[in-house]
């Protein structure tokens, strides 16, 4: 079993201090959402959805990383980041009650295996490509003789094989590997969240994310199956932080692409 590595984030994000606004939680919802009296937040390297270091100080930073200091402080416990090696190891982290929540894509899949707040980013799915490439568009990906590249565990992994019938499809066990990939042209295109390959681009001389999409994701706090008890709580908290402009802040103090503030929940 991979070994997380648990960081203690010093550094506190622009969200944090928004929370500090909020109304705190219960003790019920305390207890219940973070029961060690520690809210341990899984993220994983690569994307800043999760977790990208910044280039210049090294210090980590994310929505995963924002949003879990902001409701740390409204459970008013300590906040710990817990740093595994892929997606898949994070998505198994919350599954097994080893972290306390996740910020990942909503989907149906996911939803078997933890519980969710109402989506707080969306988030363009689209294609990464060399700087030799013919390919212009999303539209042209999907012929054959085309390779697109997905990461193990990633919700294109899940959703490309429905979409395209021409281009084959291959894994990466991650970000990197990928990225790697790509750049050795094993792969004519990787896909994944435009907030990742927009990352891997500032990497990749040369390299552009093509125009178009292939979907939308729906971007919202995960928590272990058994603590539906929180979800009220959690999801009031994620619609004050997006109607306050803390969603909105935090996207431009990490310097997500790509990206936007989910709407509001609707009342009717």
């Amino acid at each position: 079993m991979p070994r997380a590595r648990v960081w203690s984030v010093l550094a506190v994000l622009c969200l944090s201090g928004c929370a500090g606004k909020l109304p705190s939680a219960t003790d019920v919802e305390r207890k219940i959402l973070a029961p060690t009296g520690v809210l341990r937040v899984g993220v994983y390297p690569g994307s800043p959805v999760s977790m990208v270091r910044d280039p210049a100080s090294g210090q980590p930073k994310g929505i995963s990383i924002g949003l879990g200091q902001a409701l740390a402080s409204r459970l008013n416990v300590s906040f710990q980041m817990v740093e595994f090696a892929k997606l898949t190891d994070v998505v198994d982290a919350v599954r097994e009650s080893r972290v306390d929540m996740i910020v990942t894509n909503a989907t149906a899949a996911r939803a078997q295996s933890m519980d969710f707040s109402d989506p707080i980013v969306e988030i363009e799915q689209g294609y990464l490509v060399t700087g030799d490439s013919q390919l212009a568009s999303a539209d042209e990906v999907d012929r054959a003789g085309i390779r697109v590249l997905v990461v193990q565990g990633s919700t294109s992994q899940a959703s490309l094989p429905q979409k395209l019938t021409s281009a084959s499809i291959s894994v990466a066990p991650t970000i990197g590997a990928a990225k790697d990939m790509l750049m050795r042209h094993q792969a004519d295109a990787f896909a994944t969240q435009k907030s990742i390959l927009y990352e891997v681009s500032d990497e990749l001389p040369g390299s552009r994310v093509l125009r178009g999409r292939y979907g939308v994701e729906q971007i919202a706090v995960g928590i272990p199956k058994g603590r539906g008890a929180g979800l009220l709580a959690l999801r009031r908290f994620a619609e004050e932080l997006k109607a306050d402009g803390s969603v909105a802040r935090l996207i431009e103090t990490v310097g997500i692409r790509g990206t936007s503030v989910a709407s509001a929940r609707s009342s009717g």
